[in-house]
């Protein structure tokens, strides 16, 4: 399968509802997209790879990618999940310095890049959308956090801690529930840091216990509160 490119219209509602926009007028952002470039990716191809520069910021208008580096057995490891109205590639932008991690698609994903030096004038012009980065980068950081104070918990709470924090990131409210993306079970594993066997025993107690609901490609989550009550 073939990359496929075209120029993305500013007004796409998928690029302004992105939370770097929001707030911002029309005109500002279609000023901000004058050189952005869609690109569609197959599944399980590799967007960027650790080490590389900088040389686009990237909007994720659809699909999902999965942000992974090495720990030092070599072994890999899922650092974050992605979905549309995310971006990705902004630290190497803003400190000109080589990537740290590597993003890879999960699915047939859309993604829109924008020159370096466009976003970095881009916040430099307005205000307001250094703030929602801030935001954006500072609840990063709350979850990483969080999912590192769990590390040492039982294989339920962290299984449990990891569909809650793809709820927060990329959860969408359906009919009966949150809905999040339904994961192949190795890439659950390597967010919670479990063993994979041991991530599809947990699923399959919760979803008996009625706390999850699978479907082919997405979980649903009927209440949040009660599966934040299986944290310990």
């Amino acid at each position: 399968m073939e990359d496929r490119y075209s120029l993305q219209p500013t007004t796409n509602p998928q690029i302004i509802s992105t939370p770097l926009f929001q707030g911002l007028s029309a005109e500002v952002v279609e000023a901000a997209l004058t050189h952005l470039v869609t690109r569609t990716h197959p599944a399980n191809q590799v967007i960027l790879l650790e080490n590389d520069w900088g040389g686009s910021v990237y909007f994720i208008l659809d699909g999902w990618v999965k942000i992974r580096t090495y720990n030092l057995e070599g072994k890999e490891v899922t650092l974050n999940i992605l979905g549309m109205g995310e971006l990705f590639g902004e630290m190497a932008a803003l400190d000109e310095v080589p990537r740290s991690t590597d993003v890879i698609t999960l699915t047939t994903t859309i993604i829109g890049s924008m020159p370096s030096q466009d976003f970095v004038n881009f916040l430099h012009q307005e205000p307001l959308a250094g703030v929602r980065l801030s935001q954006l980068m500072a609840r990063r950081l709350r979850q990483v956090n969080r999912r590192l104070r769990l590390r040492e918990s039982d294989s339920q709470s962290r299984v449990a801690d990891t569909l809650l924090f793809l709820a927060e990131g990329q959860g969408k409210q359906g009919q009966t529930g949150t809905e999040i993306p339904n994961l192949p079970h190795r890439e659950l594993s390597s967010l919670s840091g479990l063993a994979r066997e041991t991530v599809t025993r947990v699923l399959t107690r919760l979803e008996k216990k009625g706390l999850i609901q699978r479907k082919s490609e997405t979980i649903c989550i009927p209440e949040i509160s009660a599966l934040e009550k299986m944290l310990v």
